[in-house]
């Protein structure tokens, strides 16, 4: 399995790289950093560092996005530290991002090997829009989507109705949801259910070696915000989740297919995603997309724990 990852590092998005890592199986072909947790040159900066550290340090690493294609970035150091990893300081890479630009890079992969190349998109989704402005037959490229992203039955986390990802670029996240990509949507809606509770962050703390204690390390920060929400000091697993969807399916036990739409003008539903779900739902031939409601959390949990060890 070949694996190009578009995120923005970011505490779950570091987690989520390291279940790609510890799969003998996939080959990450490439990683596009784009704005989001972080500014871009953290985010790709962090994407380097981590792949040192999860045993992946030949991954090509391409900067993509610093801003969103109509409004302002909006970051989240108060939910991923200063440093975007928990303000946990990690060695300086060895290398430096490539030349081309993550969307240049996502669009040459696919080319190289149409059908061969899935995406897993954990980040806004500006990166993924200029990519089909420069390729608009991406979506027959790439052989799965699957994004990270969306509040489609619950209540969004930056917002009523916005989930971070897509509202930080909702116009790129209409292009994307509406390109015709056979794509898999990992929402709040299944990420809020499937947690790192106390006792598994607790053993992940007593696993040996340097994956274990600084992927621990991060999440106790990222613990620390959560617990105002969930009451409890644990958190929810968003980036990894979507990681284990693409790798393993026979996680998903819950889910449903409808066309997928972004507001991008309403004044209290901006960056809404909208799953569509009447038995005849649009005038026009938007492909549905595949919205996952619940997964085998036990075992997640267990797969990403020997993923760390």
């Amino acid at each position: 399995m070949r694996v190009f990852v578009d995120c923005d590092p970011g505490i779950d998005d570091a987690v989520a790289l390291a279940y790609l890592a510890a799969r003998p199986e996939v080959e990450i072909a490439g990683i596009g950093a784009v704005f989001g947790n972080n500014a871009v040159e953290v985010t790709a900066d962090n994407a380097l560092r981590l792949l040192e550290l999860y045993g992946r340090p030949d991954v090509p690493v391409a900067v993509g996005a610093s801003r969103p294609l109509v409004q302002e970035p909006r970051l989240a150091p108060h939910v991923h530290g200063a440093n975007g990893l928990g303000d946990v300081e990690l060695p300086e890479p060895a290398r430096k991002p490539v030349a081309e630009s993550a969307p240049e890079l996502l669009v040459r992969l696919a080319r190289e090997n149409p059908g061969g190349l899935d995406v897993l998109a954990v980040g806004p989704l500006t990166n993924l829009a200029v990519a089909l402005g420069l390729e608009p037959k991406l979506p027959s490229l790439v052989r799965k989507l699957v994004v990270m992203g969306g509040a489609v039955s619950v209540p969004g986390n930056v917002g009523p109705h916005a989930e971070a990802n897509i509202v930080n670029d909702p116009e790129s996240a209409e292009t994307v949801l509406g390109a015709g990509f056979d794509l898999d949507l990992i929402a709040l809606d299944v990420t809020m259910e499937t947690v790192a509770s106390p006792e598994w962050l607790a053993e992940l703390a007593g696993t040996p070696g340097e994956k274990a204690r600084l992927t621990s390390a991060f999440l106790d920060f990222y613990a620390g915000f959560y617990s105002k929400l969930f009451g409890v000091r644990q958190c929810a697993m968003h980036d990894p989740l979507a990681a284990a969807v693409l790798v393993d399916p026979h996680l998903v036990t819950g889910a449903f297919e409808a066309p997928l739409r972004v507001e991008t003008t309403g004044t209290l539903t901006r960056g809404m995603t909208v799953a569509d779900r009447r038995p005849q739902p649009s005038r026009d031939d938007r492909r549905p997309a595949r919205i996952v409601t619940s997964v085998a959390e036990a075992e997640f949990l267990r797969r990403m724990l020997d993923a760390l060890r």
